[in-house]
């Protein structure tokens, strides 16, 4: 790729990508987000090959193009252009599948990102971890720690919280961010950050922690209705989550009662979440308990079948 960034970026890619398919035989187009669906769709029109749209967020939804009116437009419009013909679209949540079949007459299948099973993973220790054994440990993780996601409020609240340690494991937009007001408030022994690793490690670290954070702001569309990867990491890992009080989110946890829910991502409402938790041995087993139970629904063992059946369905066409 000669260019990295912005906007140039997506059209050279764009263009790489339709000349790669258009030059490779296929059996099948898998469109994974908006961004790779015009060529998909122009070499799925040309070569007569099922293509497959995987939206697995709102994509015209996210904060980084809301205040961009150009660059929003030009997705809108690819989207506005393709859409109503697609024939075979999943997506991640009901509010996420009701908004594009009010839009476009097209109904997705919805297919929840569970996490597999982790109950052969062994934890890391605090030891390993570099943190004092005696330390509450919150954690905050995946490929996507962007704005609007509490991680900033986060590190505000480990500064106002006595006893309390925090792991930030994966990449993002706003990590120098954090890193840099973690080293003005000198919490380098409170807070650790942990470069992107494999699902396996990643799930060692969590199942470390003693509550997971999933703290989206209710700033966007695709915020309000997504099921973020990490809560089900979370449940997963049997570990208790703190969640903001988000559509899709908020249902999962009073369903399976495994969390709390805090009606503000603010320093304060966090710090008093997590010492509501880390005060209250009880209560944390209980969620604790309640999330191992949610995990054995609520993963990727079971919600695949939901997409072999899927698949099946257009090779059986074919």
């Amino acid at each position: 790729m000669i260019i990295r960034r912005g906007f140039l970026f997506y059209k050279f890619f764009n263009i790489r990508l339709f000349f790669f398919l258009l030059f490779h035989n296929y059996d099948l187009l898998v469109s994974n987000d908006l961004d790779t669906l015009l060529p998909n769709s122009l070499i799925s029109k040309l070569k007569r090959l099922p293509l497959v749209y995987d939206s697995h967020e709102y994509f015209t939804g996210v904060p980084e193009i809301q205040n961009r009116p150009f660059v929003k437009w030009v997705w809108k419009s690819i989207e506005k252009s393709i859409f109503p013909g697609l024939k075979n679209v999943m997506t991640v949540s009901e509010p996420i599948a009701s908004l594009y079949e009010k839009m476009y007459h097209v109904r997705p299948q919805v297919i929840r990102n569970f996490s597999r099973k982790a109950t052969d993973i062994i934890s890391c220790t605090h030891q390993e971890l570099h943190i004092s054994s005696s330390d509450f440990l919150v954690i905050i993780q995946g490929t996507g720690i962007n704005i609007d996601k509490g991680a900033e409020e986060l590190i505000e609240a480990i500064n106002i919280s006595s006893g309390v340690a925090l792991l930030i494991v994966g990449s993002g937009d706003v990590l120098p961010q954090l890193k840099q007001r973690v080293r003005e408030l000198k919490l380098g022994n409170q807070v650790k950050f942990i470069q992107q690793v494999s699902w396996e490690i990643l799930m060692r670290y969590t199942k470390s922690a003693d509550i997971g954070m999933c703290i989206e702001k209710d700033t966007n569309l695709n915020y309000r209705f997504s099921l973020p990867n990490k809560l089900f990491d979370y449940i997963s890992a049997g570990i208790p989550v703190i969640a903001s009080d988000l559509s899709e989110t908020g249902k999962i946890i009073r369903e399976y009662k495994c969390g709390l829910i805090i009606n503000r991502v603010t320093p304060e409402d966090i710090s008093s979440a997590i010492s509501e938790l880390k005060n209250n041995p009880v209560l944390l087993s209980e969620l604790r308990r309640n999330a191992v139970m949610a995990s054995e629904k609520l993963n990727w063992e079971t919600e695949s079948e939901k997409v072999k059946e899927f698949y099946n369905k257009i090779l059986i066409c074919r």
